[in-house]
């Protein structure tokens, strides 16, 4: 539609995260570099947290592509209204790991195996679990204990939990002090600052072919920056100015409302 109308190779503004629009502001710059430290150091639990649209699934999309596949087996698990026995099951699920009988027992000593046959590959695992502000006390808990999980002293399970701000909230519980004490590195993804916001606009479009014209009217900046918004409610107002241009038919005039 108006991709080919601009000549663009997609949709710039398309909501599914993509790696490939990943855009490098300072928080999301450094909280990729918290992320891979905390790869690096093959243990633990780390946190991401961050509002909705804020760019939480494109930033670990975009540290995964990054993991070496010969060294490091990544699942996810995106349902989080769960139990703590759904949860083991959702977990086995995501690693596809088969499970013979129906008890939290049984699931247990199938992922303690399989993290094992892992390590003596040379691999290791890690978990994300999106969402994670909708996990329990003992849900939570359960991830705890499976990261207890040890062959020579290393870890074999590393988690990542990614959710919205709540759950910097959650994991401040005296409740969950000992699972605390576990996470390693921890990041909030706060909005986009205004000369960001023009910047990540400019960013998405040039990966999809833009080379400066048509070029983009002040109004989309304005629109887009009015208040202090997270990345999804610029691609939203970005958007919308951009199909109002298509509407306009003509190549040549400014991205404008």
């Amino acid at each position: 539609m108006f991709e080919s109308h601009f000549g663009f190779s997609s949709s710039p503004f398309a909501l599914n995260p993509d790696p490939g629009f990943f855009f490098a502001s300072k928080g999301h710059a450094r909280a990729l570099a918290y992320l891979k430290y905390g790869v690096f150091q093959r243990e633990g639990f780390i946190v991401v947290t961050g509002e909705i649209g804020s760019g939480k699934t494109t930033l670990v999309r975009t540290l995964l592509e990054g993991l070496k596949s010969e060294e490091v087996v990544a699942a996810q698990v995106h349902n989080t209204q769960l139990d703590s026995c759904e949860l083991l099951l959702a977990i086995c699920t995501a690693f596809g790991v088969p499970v013979t009988g129906s008890t939290k027992a049984h699931m247990l000593g199938a992922l303690e195996a399989y993290f094992m046959a892992l390590a003596a590959s040379g691999k290791r695992a890690l978990l994300i679990v999106d969402e994670a502000q909708n996990l329990g006390l003992r849900e939570i808990e359960e991830l705890r204990m499976l990261s207890n999980f040890q062959l020579d002293s290393h870890a074999l399970l590393q988690s990542f939990l990614v959710g919205q701000p709540e759950l910097r909230h959650m994991l401040r519980s005296s409740a969950l002090e000992q699972m605390s004490q576990r996470i390693i590195a921890s990041c909030h993804l706060g909005p986009l600052s205004p000369e960001e916001t023009r910047a990540y606009i400019e960013h998405r479009l040039a990966h999809v072919g833009w080379n400066g014209s048509p070029g983009v009217h002040d109004e989309v900046f304005q629109r887009a920056d009015a208040k202090e918004i997270d990345a999804q409610t610029v691609e939203l107002a970005a958007s919308d100015m951009h199909v109002e241009a298509f509407g306009n038919e003509s190549g040549s005039a400014p991205l404008s409302g």
